[in-house]
C-alpha cells in the first residue's frame, strides 16, 4: 500500500527511496524550480543529507515549476499524502502563504528555506540575509567604477523575497554613490537567456553608456556576460556582479569577468532538513548535517528552537574560488 500510495504523487515529485524498508519519515522538499543551478545544488544537498542516505527520511522532492499556483496545488497533495514535515522554498512572498495554511491545517509543521513567505505559521526558517548580498554585489560594482557612471539593474521574479531583499540592498549602495545612475531595470527571473536578451536590447538602446551590471543571481550576470561578448564588446571594461556561487559564476570570476557572493545551499537545504525532522519528531532529535558544526559561532543550533538560521555569505575572491570550484562535480 505505501508503495501504491507514493507512486500517486504527482508527476512533478521525484523520490529519494532508502535503501532497505523500515518505519520512516515522510519530508516533502518544495522548491519553487530546478532549471537553474542553485535549486540543484540544493536539492541534491537535501539527498545528501545523512538521515535521508540511511533511510531514516524518504525525501519526495516537488518541482514547483516558478508557479505558485502549482506550488499551493502541490501542499494539497502533500496535505492528501500526510507528510510529516514540508521544506518550502516558494516562488512568492504573498502567495506562497496560502500554501503553508493548507500544510497548518492538515497539522504539517513547514521550514522555510532559501526564500521568505509572509506567513507566521512557518515552524522554522533556514537561508540568508539577501539585503547583505544584494548590497555587496551592488558595492563591488560601484567601487570599480569609481562610484560614478550608468548601471543597469538585472532583477529576480519580481514578488520572490530575494528580488524584494536583495533589491534593497542594491539601493543601499546606490545611496551612496548618487552621480551614479541606473539606467534599466528590469526581471529576468533568474534566467541566463532571458537576461542575455534584456541585456542585448540595453546595449543597443544605449550604446557605450553601460559601466556596470548589477545582476541579481549569477544566472542573470552570465547572461549579460554573454550579451557583451556576442557584441564584441570586453567583458573585462564593464564591472559585473552576481549572487549564489554556481559553477559557472565561479569560472567567470576566476577569468576576472565578474564578481559573486556564494549562497551556501548546502548549508540551508540540510539546516532545513535537520528542522524538518526535529520538528516531525516533536524535538526528539539532534542535528545530524556538519553544516552546524562549519557555521557553529555565526548559526548555533540552540535546541532547534530558534524560527530563523541565518546562513553566512561568502564573496568569492581570487584567493578562494579555486577551492570553491573544488566542490563541484
Amino acid at each position: 500500500m505505501k508503495k501504491l500510495i507514493m507512486a500517486l504523487i504527482s508527476a512533478t515529485a521525484l523520490m529519494v527511496v532508502p535503501a532497505a524498508a523500515k518505519d520512516t519519515l515522510k519530508i516533502a522538499a518544495a522548491p519553487y524550480g530546478l532549471n537553474a543551478e542553485f535549486m540543484q545544488i540544493w536539492t541534491a544537498a537535501l539527498k545528501e543529507h545523512p538521515a535521508v542516505k540511511n533511510g531514516d527520511v524518504t525525501l519526495t522532492v516537488f518541482d514547483g515549476r516558478y508557479d505558485a499556483l502549482v506550488q499551493q496545488d502541490q501542499f494539497k497533495t502533500m496535505a492528501t499524502q500526510k507528510f510529516d514535515a514540508i521544506i518550502f522554498v516558494p516562488i512568492d512572498v504573498e502567495a506562497g502563504a496560502a500554501a503553508v495554511q493548507t500544510a497548518a491545517d492538515a497539522g504539517i509543521p513547514v521550514i522555510g528555506s532559501n526564500t521568505r513567505v509572509n506567513s507566521n505559521l512557518l515552524s522554522s526558517y533556514v537561508g540568508s540575509d539577501d539585503t547583505i548580498s544584494g548590497y555587496l554585489e551592488a558595492k563591488a560594482v560601484l567601487d570599480k567604477i569609481g562610484c560614478k557612471g550608468n548601471v543597469v539593474i538585472i532583477e529576480g521574479p519580481i514578488g520572490q523575497s530575494a528580488q524584494i531583499q536583495r533589491l534593497k540592498g542594491n539601493q543601499k549602495a546606490l545611496a551612496e554613490c548618487p552621480n551614479v545612475k541606473v539606467l534599466e531595470q528590469q526581471t529576468a527571473n533568474w534566467s541566463r537567456a532571458e537576461a542575455q536578451t534584456l541585456m542585448e536590447n540595453w546595449l543597443t538602446a544605449h550604446p557605450n553608456q553601460i559601466q556596470g551590471v548589477i545582476g541579481q543571481n549569477d544566472e542573470m550576470a552570465l547572461g549579460a556576460i554573454e550579451a557583451i561578448k556576442s557584441a564584441n564588446l570586453d567583458v573585462k571594461s564593464f564591472a559585473i556582479a552576481g549572487i549564489d556561487g554556481i559553477t559557472d559564476g565561479l569560472r567567470a570570476v576566476k577569468a576576472g569577468e565578474m564578481t559573486s557572493i556564494l549562497q551556501d545551499a548546502r548549508a540551508q537545504a540540510q539546516g532545513a532538513m535537520d528542522l524538518a525532522i526535529f520538528y516531525a519528531k516533536k524535538g526528539d532529535y539532534k542535528p545530524e548535517s556538519d553544516i552546524w558544526q562549519q557555521y557553529a559561532k555565526q548559526m548555533p543550533w540552540n535546541g532547534g528552537k530558534d524560527k530563523e538560521y541565518n546562513v553566512p555569505w561568502t564573496p568569492v575572491t581570487a584567493e578562494n574560488v579555486d577551492a570553491l570550484l573544488a566542490t563541484r562535480k
